[in-house]
């Protein structure tokens, strides 16, 4: 079976987007773009190259991914880094693909494979171009043939050994992408079928396209969990360790923001609750911390084809004080979900005195997520 490696490139500023920060970063359903391209290519063996100084926006946007590749003023020269990156595991084959195209499908990206596999040195997915063109002639307009005019796309495959000998001879060229560096070599390139939605995010209208073609059913689901306090010097609370003259009980670290998030995670595919999957009867879970119990959840919704695009913990106490902590624990959620901290929120209130949280005899969670599937 042939090897093959998955180039991600994603050193580009994104300037033309208008955003704050380079578009491969912004978020797109909840999740960022970058994160969207290197899902779609499954669990194949993968490396992603970054532009300086992008390595906290990188680290943000793929927890635990792998080290990324540090890329190039230009597109070829962070393409060439990556290969030269990948050159020690020496794959059969690599797909090198444009951050800024969230949205490619496991068709075309196995119409590259396909294409590969037969024999080709090199595949590039293409669509006909379909609205009549016109080119600027000095004050009016000259319509452009469109017979035999393609758009071109990326993943573009490669035999590896051919098109890393391809970038390390031409890298003083200038060209626009792999294609032109393939037959600079005088490698033949094979045309495959690309995607209609397999645009490449540039624009705030793209962004808008990509979010519609994203979209699905919205399901929302809600948690509840209590503690009890009981001797200690701390808590934990969504994810975070807050300082405080009591601990709470539990079987795991009882931080019931968590807990109740989890359940409304679960609750979102019907898959039941915390307790189910991590039954307090078994001592595995002693002392456990409550981000694996997430990060659990989230993994059944990707399982399902689903993403968590929202999600809201309110905490209920009198003491400790939340707000200092509010912005971590946003963080910190963020990151165990793998989605734009912008789409998560984090409150608290009291219960004026009134019941077991009034009495100050432990503190509750409940929780609110919203899954696309």
């Amino acid at each position: 079976m042939s090897r093959i490696a998955v180039l991600i490139v994603a050193a580009g500023k994104g300037e033309r987007s208008g955003r704050a920060k380079p578009k491969q970063y912004e978020s797109l359903q909840g999740k960022p773009m970058l994160r969207w391209s290197v899902d779609a290519f499954g669990d194949r063996p993968m490396r992603v190259v970054i532009g300086p100084g992008q390595e906290d926006l990188y680290a943000a946007a793929l927890p635990g991914f792998g080290p990324p590749i540090i890329g190039g003023a230009r597109r070829q020269d962070s393409v060439r880094l990556g290969l030269e990156a990948l050159a020690k595991d020496a794959p059969d084959f690599v797909l090198i693909h444009d951050a800024a195209r969230p949205l490619a499908s496991p068709q075309v990206i196995g119409n590259v494979v396909a294409a590969l596999e037969a024999g080709a040195k090199g595949a590039v997915p293409m669509m006909a171009v379909a609205d009549t063109l016109r080119r600027r002639d000095g004050a009016g307009w000259v319509t452009v043939p469109r017979d035999n005019l393609y758009r071109a796309q990326t993943p573009q495959g490669f035999a590896f050994a051919d098109i890393l000998s391809a970038h390390r001879q031409h890298a003083a060229s200038d060209v626009t992408d792999d294609v032109e560096i393939a037959a600079l070599a005088g490698l033949k390139v094979e045309s495959v079928a690309g995607g209609e939605t397999n645009l490449k995010v540039t624009t705030e209208s793209d962004f808008a396209l990509a979010e519609k073609l994203l979209g699905g059913e919205s399901v929302t689901a809600m948690g509840y969990d209590a503690h009890r306090f009981s001797e200690g010097d701390h808590v934990w609370l969504c994810g975070v360790k807050v300082p405080h003259d009591q601990g709470l009980l539990g079987h795991s670290d009882a931080d019931a923001g968590l807990h109740a998030l989890t359940d409304a995670v679960l609750g979102c595919i019907g898959a039941g609750d915390i307790g189910q999957h991590f039954p307090p009867s078994d001592e595995r879970w002693r002392g456990a911390p409550s981000w694996k119990f997430l990060d659990h959840a989230a993994r059944l919704v990707a399982e399902k084809g689903g993403r968590i695009v929202h999600c809201d913990v309110t905490l209920i106490c009198e003491r400790p004080k939340i707000g200092p902590y509010r912005e971590a624990m946003r963080v910190r959620i963020a990151e165990i979900l793998g989605m734009d901290m912008a789409r998560v929120s984090v409150k608290a209130t009291t219960t004026e005195g009134m019941g077991f949280a009034g009495r100050r005899e432990g503190l509750a969670a409940q929780a609110v997520a919203t899954v696309r599937l």
